[in-house]
């Protein structure tokens, strides 16, 4: 038996190891990965780990004893982040939501989960936890299946299509002269218009499921883009464009494709004239077009002041059938894409709505 006196004697052993063990605790939440942020049974804000504070942007120790309403009117808090965590507040707590996924402002994902109930005591726990990698491989294997499913459906269709298409192009041709007497001569371009419109989409199918193996040559950057300028220069005049080429700086060379390399350059311009036609103000459209050498790569850029587009839009810019256009077909951009990346480049895009577009496309350059 141990008695009372012992008894006093352990107790400060006991107490000094209770403070140890929650002191080891917070360490531990200090240092892991997610953000954490703990209020207790009465709504105040008991415990912030340094990755919270780092994801709102305040300084450290600012938040401790405040509530939420307190958190939202913080001065410090960006007017971004305050709709981030309004929004986080009532899809978890006013909806009962177990978790809730949002983009911050620097395009990175996100995953707030919250735990409360008897397990927590009436308190609230709420976990913060950067996701963007698990999107990617989602995305991407997402990519895959569309890409595959892709394959298998123009397989099929090209041929079942395309053969009526030619036979019926024939037979306009040939009754065309009758069609000139007739006064309806309009109706034969209209027919052969769609007809070619409707090979032009065969065709997208066909080289996003099955891109042909690259012709290998030496590409002089400045020759392309002189080339591809040249070849849009009447398309953007007739919709009120100005195409721009920036004078190049010394010899660079990149190895590749040429005919898929103008297709990739020639679609991002082409882009950049519908961005600019889409916006309704009334303003000078206008497309720059350059290059410029980063060490080993060379970076060409094709910019425009069109309408710009939103984070959501970029978000899904290159996948398969996404497409913002009314007759679009969303394979333009995926295509450019996996060119690119089959000649060891990467593309990269900025945007800002009503302000305008950037592609810039990253390629090897041969020393």
């Amino acid at each position: 038996m141990i008695s009372q006196y012992q008894e006093s004697l352990l107790l400060p052993a006991r107490m000094f190891q209770s403070v140890s063990m929650n002191t080891t605790y917070e360490d531990v939440l200090e240092h892991i990965e997610s953000g954490i942020m703990l209020f207790d049974e009465e709504g105040v804000l008991v415990f912030v780990n340094k990755q919270m504070y780092a994801f709102l942007e305040l300084a450290r120790h600012s938040l401790l004893g405040c509530t939420m309403t307190h958190l939202l009117a913080n001065i410090q808090l960006s007017r971004l982040k305050r709709k981030q965590v309004l929004r986080a507040y009532r899809e978890m707590v006013r909806k009962n939501k177990p978790t809730y996924e949002f983009i911050d402002e620097y395009g990175r994902y996100w995953r707030a989960t919250l735990r409360s109930g008897e397990q927590m005591k009436g308190s609230y726990l709420f976990i913060l936890k950067e996701i963007s990698d698990y999107k990617l491989i989602e995305q991407t294997a997402y990519q895959n299946d569309s890409l595959a499913m892709l394959g298998k459906l123009s397989a099929s269709i090209a041929h079942e299509i395309r053969n009526p298409l030619t036979a019926i192009r024939g037979f306009i041709q040939l009754l065309h002269p009758h069609l000139h007497q007739l006064g309806k001569e309009e109706y034969a371009k209209i027919i052969l218009a769609e007809i070619d419109r409707a090979n032009d989409i065969i065709h997208e199918f066909l080289t996003s499921s099955k891109p042909s193996v690259p012709q290998v040559s030496m590409i002089p950057v400045s020759a392309l883009l002189k080339e591809v300028v040249l070849l849009t220069e009447s398309e953007a005049l007739m919709k009120g464009c100005q195409i721009n080429l920036h004078p190049l700086q010394g010899d660079m060379i990149i190895s590749g494709d040429a005919k898929q390399m103008k297709q990739v350059v020639l679609n991002m311009i082409r882009n950049a004239m519908e961005a600019i036609t889409e916006r309704s103000d009334d303003y000078i459209g206008k497309i720059e077009v350059g290059a410029r050498r980063e060490g080993a790569e060379v970076r060409i850029f094709i910019s425009d002041n069109g309408k710009g587009m939103d984070l959501c839009t970029l978000d899904r810019l290159f996948n398969p059938f996404f497409t913002t256009k009314e007759n679009g077909t969303g394979l333009g951009l995926s295509v450019s894409d996996r060119i690119i990346k089959n000649h060891g480049g990467c593309i990269s895009v900025s945007s800002r709505v009503n302000e305008g577009t950037r592609f810039v496309i990253s390629l090897p350059l041969i020393q």
